[in-house]
């Protein structure tokens, strides 16, 4: 029952008792709706042409409402121009004018076959969102080409005309665009990113800028993704790694360009610091064809760099926080310069690389006075970028360590599990935790690390454990036991190079017990309740299956990153659920947006069907539908105090 203080205030914003029922027709008519789609993707690591290029056909929703609507009407070759049209409008129509293919009946045609296209993708919609998302100087044109008009005898006379002037008056350029982009706009209701948007590719902060103008989105971070919110918060070791990351995969241009972080100190100490040294151990990351890419002294001399500096600085972090309980990956500590080995547990591995002229064997931890300046000069520049800020306050405001949505569990990597399958406790920030609790803890961390007083405790153990998410050994974002990055750069022998899953990744193979009970740890447990993460890449070529646990986890990294795609012999996996079912798509490598639109090439995907639900779901099954039934409910006690006079309309 709504006490009458509520229902006052209420009343302010519907002070009729009118305008109260007509808000209570207005939301069950939403409420009768279908259920809008929502999209799903993961690991895009910074490959922003072939994210843009899923974001705009929804994963091949677009494509199919193009058969749906035009049949066998069109042929093969008009249907891809058509596609092609919708995903970069502006860029096909140049082509499209250069060829001399615009005549006026092109244009009658298309844009007629736009219209029809659209008018189906907007059904599930109330007339009042689709006339939002309209441009307003083409609202009137656009709502009469897809509204019905009952009172007009002749409707396609009447549409005729309304297409011919627009192509006299020549705006029919700019109404293609205009529906292009509402189709696409339209097309899906909701984005769920499952984390992993930075590092390896080389456009993370173009997909950063994309998501901060689209319509409807959420965020779960990845174990990428946080440590970039570090290096954002001004946490040395944070920073260390985003730019070794960037340096090793060939992408420093992110920082320099794309945030406008100056890393000239850093190169100016590196060439003279590391004049001498055999950086080939410093080699950028291997391409998918097996062969390194070409990386310049300067840049090779940077990696080796910051890579001693981040050892040094990640050094530190451990020691501070012994609840972390990673002293095993101290090892600056453990090498022997004179054998040039180095002590890991109780054996002595032999390193391929021993050349540390900064490292001070009795003090390794230590930075040197030069390696002190250019720590301190880095930490100022990414706390100063205006664009990394933003970027990053974005992930803060729109994402989250997890989420429970229309009934799905969302997060990046797992759930800490024992090997008997049970909840795996810690002691992280000396608090015994496990399952959700730890999700919250972690998270409630995570966002002091950048919003804490700048100096205080809470902001260096918040920046600690954006770190910790990062790679350590109980994250749940990263989920294995340690990160091996010194072993993999100095020591030869493989098995020092293992990083173990998670028994979580074992048991929800077939495991649906495990599955279930995750589920309900986390609030999860209505009828069609899906875990839906990402992180571990799914090897299709090895014949591994995104779903998992009997259907109950949808595991959908399929390797967007092109570092990945000779290992998953594929290019990405995402998901799309709605009011009929859920679906996931395969995609197949996508070679540019340039080729796309020249040769009207999509990705090409195979598409497999998840589940169809018994009964079609409406916008009323949902979280958002929850939250409109109580508006109503509350109006209705509105619409009551009015008729009894408790309230005086």
């Amino acid at each position: 029952m709504t006490d009458k203080k509520y229902l006052r205030m209420l009343s302010k914003q519907y002070p009729t008792y009118e305008k109260a029922a007509t808000e209570i027709i207005n939301l069950e008519a939403i409420l009768s709706l279908p259920k809008g789609t929502e999209h799903f993707l993961t690991d895009v690591h910074g490959e922003y042409e072939q994210f843009e290029h899923v974001l705009k056909n929804g994963s091949g929703t677009v494509k199919r409402k193009i058969d749906m609507v035009l049949k066998d009407t069109k042929d093969i070759e008009y249907k891809k121009r058509l596609t092609t049209l919708i995903y970069y409008p502006k860029e096909k129509l140049e082509l499209i004018k250069a060829e001399g293919i615009n005549t006026n009946e092109w244009y009658k045609e298309t844009i007629m076959d736009l219209v029809d296209v659209l008018k189906c993708v907007t059904s599930k919609y109330t007339r009042s969102k689709v006339r939002k998302a309209i441009p307003d100087e083409y609202r009137y044109v656009i709502e009469e080409l897809i509204t019905e008009k009952e009172e007009i005898d002749d409707k396609a006379l009447y549409y005729q005309s309304i297409i011919d002037t627009i192509v006299r008056v020549e705006e029919a350029d700019n109404i293609i665009i205009a529906i292009s982009e509402l189709i696409q706009r339209m097309v899906v209701d909701h984005l769920h990113i499952v984390g992993d948007i930075y590092d390896r590719g080389p456009g993370p902060h173009k997909i950063m800028d994309t998501l901060m103008n689209y319509h409807s989105v959420d965020l779960v971070w990845g174990n990428h993704d946080v440590v970039w919110m570090g290096a954002a918060s001004g946490h040395p070791a944070c920073i260390a790694n985003v730019i070794r990351m960037s340096a090793r995969y060939g992408n420093l241009s992110i920082i320099e360009d794309g945030y406008g972080i100056n890393l000239l100190p850093l190169a100016t100490y590196a060439m003279e610091t590391y004049k001498y040294s055999d950086c080939s151990k410093f080699r950028l990351k291997e391409t998918s064809s097996g062969e390194f890419l070409n990386a310049s002294e300067i840049e090779s001399k940077m990696y080796e760099a910051i890579t001693v500096i981040q050892f040094k600085l990640e050094g530190e972090v451990i020691k501070r926080n012994p609840d972390f309980e990673m002293d095993g990956q101290l090892l600056l500590d453990k090498i022997d310069y004179k054998n040039k080995t180095v002590r890991i547990g109780d054996m002595e591995y032999a390193l391929n690389h021993c050349d540390f002229p900064t490292v001070n064997p009795e003090d390794p931890y230590i930075l040197t006075p030069e390696e002190d300046m250019i720590v301190k000069q880095l930490v100022k520049a990414f706390m100063n970028s205006e664009k990394l800020r933003k970027h990053i306050k974005f992930l803060y405001k729109k994402g989250a360590l997890y989420r429970v949505y229309n009934g799905n569990l969302i997060f990046h990597g797992c759930v800490l599990l024992n090997e008997d399958g049970s909840f795996a406790h810690s002691k992280i920030c000396n608090t015994d935790t496990y399952g959700k609790s730890m999700y919250e803890l972690l998270d409630k961390y995570a966002r002091k690390g950048f919003y804490a007083p700048i100096g205080s405790k809470d902001r260096e153990k918040g920046g600690d454990i954006l770190w910790y998410l990062w790679c350590g050994p109980h994250s749940p974002l990263y989920g294995r036991s340690k990160m091996t990055t010194f072993e993999r750069l100095f020591i030869e022998d493989k098995e020092t190079h293992k990083e173990e899953k998670d028994p979580y990744y074992r048991f929800i193979e077939d495991d649906e017990k495990t599955a279930e009970a995750i589920l309900k740890e986390f609030g999860a447990t209505a009828k069609y309740s899906k875990i839906i993460n990402g992180h571990v890449p799914i090897e299709i070529k090895n014949g591994q299956t995104p779903i998992k646990a009997g259907g109950k986890v949808l595991m959908i990294d399929g390797g967007f990153s092109k570092a990945y795609h000779d290992k998953t012999g594929m290019a990405g996996y995402t998901l799309a659920i709605d009011s009929h079912g859920s679906w996931l798509v395969q995609h197949e490598k996508f070679e540019s947006k340039a080729k796309a639109i020249a040769l009207e090439t999509d990705i090409v995907s195979d598409t497999l069907t998840v589940e169809t639900f018994e009964k079609r779901m409406y916008v009323r099954d949902t979280d958002n539908g929850k939250r409109l039934l109580d508006e109503v409910e509350e109006l209705d006690e509105l619409l009551t105090a009015y008729k009894d006079g408790t309230l005086a309309d």
